[in-house]
């Protein structure tokens, strides 16, 4: 189709913390970019989808779960949520229709109100809900507090109302140029992806001892002839961390670089050497010199 006739435009994904954005991401785009874990605050910056068809293409920006911001990491997370509020063509707020709603939900709600900007809501998850009436109420408190264009029952895990979505963003987007080459699934560059996809496994394997007090940072990249050998950094605050992330006998160190490694050579379709060092860093989540080297900005 030529550019006159086809649809294009940015949109935000926004809500709290675990509501399945970036499951929901990584199902519509069909590559796993952007990390996903039952910890709060795993997207930390914007991460980009694109999603490119003969009717048009689709920016997805994927941010960080709204919550009230405590550490100069938090504020920076809050203040991508805040821009991409008031840069995009369309947002939807996704939110987990399993829990009750509460305050991080009003809090949600308010910022929204703020912008004039066109908005679906996604009440997800709703493969797990038997009784589907438990929809409405929160409906109804979503619509009365915000006019929504389209209000869409979703599964990020299953796919479940995914095609629906698709159609009615399409619909709703404005005609216009392509902002990514056909081929582009995200601007992420792959330094970045393989230190999140590390990241990822050590919010796995840790589990609740370490909820959101680490970083990564790929600080080599190598190519040779038939390998890749990348040298990531962990950042950790505090010498308990480290011991926590390292193991016995290096164990659970050995157990993350298994795991990110396979997800790696997924990713650039070639063999990876992973070596993986931890270092503490008091208060880095503080460190705004460090924060810059993360990306997270």
């Amino acid at each position: 189709m030529e550019d006159e006739h086809r649809k294009s435009g940015v949109v935000a994904l926004i809500g709290r913390p675990n509501a399945g954005k970036s499951t929901l991401l990584n199902r519509i785009i069909g590559e796993k970019i952007a990390i996903v874990s039952d910890k709060p605050q795993t997207t930390r910056t914007r991460i980009t989808g694109v999603l490119t068809r003969a009717d048009g293409q689709i920016v997805f920006l994927d941010t960080p779960g709204i919550h009230k911001p405590g550490y100069k990491l938090n504020r920076r997370m809050m203040a991508v949520v805040t821009e991409a509020l008031s840069t995009v063509d369309l947002i939807l707020l996704v939110i987990d229709a399993t829990k009750p709603t509460g305050h991080g939900d009003q809090f949600v709600l308010d910022m929204l109100k703020r912008v004039n900007t066109r908005a679906f809501l996604l009440p997800n998850k709703v493969d797990v809900l038997r009784d589907k009436t438990k929809l409405l109420p929160l409906i109804g408190r979503c619509t009365s507090e915000r006019e929504f264009t389209e209000v869409i029952p979703i599964s990020a895990l299953t796919g479940d109302g995914e095609d629906l979505l698709i159609e009615k963003i399409f619909e709703s987007l404005p005609t216009g140029p392509m902002l990514y080459d056909e081929d582009e699934m995200t601007d992420q560059p792959e330094r970045t992806l393989a230190a999140e996809l590390v990241r990822e496994k050590i919010l796995h394997v840790t589990g609740d001892e370490l909820p959101y007090v680490t970083a990564v940072f790929t600080e080599r990249w190598e190519e040779d002839q038939d390998i890749t050998n990348i040298h990531c950094l962990i950042y950790v605050e505090r010498p308990s961390h480290r011991a926590i992330v390292i193991g016995k006998a290096g164990a659970r160190l050995k157990q993350i670089g298994t795991a990110a490694r396979a997800d790696i050579e997924r990713l650039l379709g070639r063999r990876v050497f992973l070596n993986l060092f931890v270092k503490v860093r008091e208060r880095w989540r503080d460190d705004e010199r460090l924060l810059d080297e993360l990306g997270i900005r």
